[in-house]
């Protein structure tokens, strides 16, 4: 049976080639979703401010240096990324390859090793282990380290079509302003509308069209009931069917006559040919002469015989 698995990813070598080691760990990397993580408080620690992910992050590093540090960046943190569990769990490398690739990648400044205290009143020293998709030069560290780097600010998602749409409707009628709480407890409502293809402008029509001028006591309950009540039926969406373009005229290149066919954007008396037949087009030719036709025939019914004639058998 034919596997529907994809192929890996590949990054490119500094030569320009492509590695496989290094396609094969990023596959690992990219299926591992049960990496061994270390003890509370150790492990891969990421750093702040780093740019997004691109294929070509490594593409500066020897190949297994590269494949290494795209293993350790589609971690999480707190995973283990000690020599003993790199090595155990990438086969391509021994524990020495994988020591020597991790000094190279703290040399390269992806990596960051400090030695300091476990704290709370406990004086065993270890080795906190950060990590950088984006190279850093020592200044940095040392920056990030006296905690001058401010933390990235994680960005607010935006709240959902149904949600916002209620959340402005008092912008609209101030009367009909909603509280956080009754946005959220009419959003399932709002939701039905938008997917039975109503838009925005008719679900705050909906909601704010005909009100009392006296005021509104309570918003949320009369959004409630004019939600429920005028909820509109499911609307068909099988598209239109696309209307046939009309006929489309050209203009000759010698001339400037009009016609629907020209061969090499010419008309017949540029080419030389009879200017009095099929100037514009095979099309129009048949057209024009059907109707002559039938102009003739019926010229010749309605002329009326002289009298005392008779037909010849």
């Amino acid at each position: 049976m034919r596997s529907n698995k994809q192929p890996p990813p590949v990054l490119p070598t500094p030569n320009g080639g492509l590695t496989t080691k290094i396609a094969r760990t990023i596959h690992m990397a990219a299926a591992n979703l049960s990496a061994p993580m270390a003890s509370p408080g150790y492990g891969k620690r990421s750093v702040p401010d780093q740019k997004p992910r691109r294929k070509d992050d490594f593409a500066h590093l020897p190949a297994r240096e590269a494949a290494i540090a795209a293993y350790i960046d589609r971690l999480p943190d707190g995973a283990a990324i000690d020599v003993k569990t790199l090595a155990r769990e990438l086969a391509a490398y021994g524990q020495q390859a994988v020591r020597t690739a991790l000094n190279a990648l703290a040399r390269a400044g992806h990596l960051f090793r400090r030695r300091e205290t476990v704290g709370d009143g406990r004086t065993q020293w270890v080795f906190r282990t950060y990590f950088s998709r984006t190279a850093r030069n020592e200044s940095w560290w040392k920056r990030f380290l006296r905690g001058d780097v401010p933390a990235p600010v994680a960005a607010e998602e935006p709240p959902p079509a149904a949600y916002k749409i209620l959340a402005d409707v008092g912008r609209t009628d101030p009367r009909m302003s909603l509280s956080a709480r009754e946005c959220a407890q009419l959003e399932p409502l709002a939701n039905e509308w938008l997917a039975r293809g109503a838009t925005e402008a008719e679900l705050v029509r909906a909601l704010t069209a005909g009100l009392p001028p006296e005021g509104v006591h309570c918003p949320g309950a009369l959004a409630r009931t004019r939600l429920e009540a005028k909820l509109p039926p499911v609307r068909d969406r099988t598209p239109a069917p696309t209307p046939e373009p009309p006929p489309h005229l050209t203009e000759c290149k010698g001339c400037g006559a009009p016609g629907r066919s020209l061969p090499d954007g010419r008309c017949r008396a540029c080419r030389d040919e009879d200017p009095h037949e099929g100037w514009l087009g095979e099309a129009f030719d048949e057209e024009f002469h059907r109707r002559v036709e039938s102009v003739r025939v019926g010229i010749t019914k309605s002329v009326p015989r002289p009298r005392g004639t008779q037909m010849r058998r």
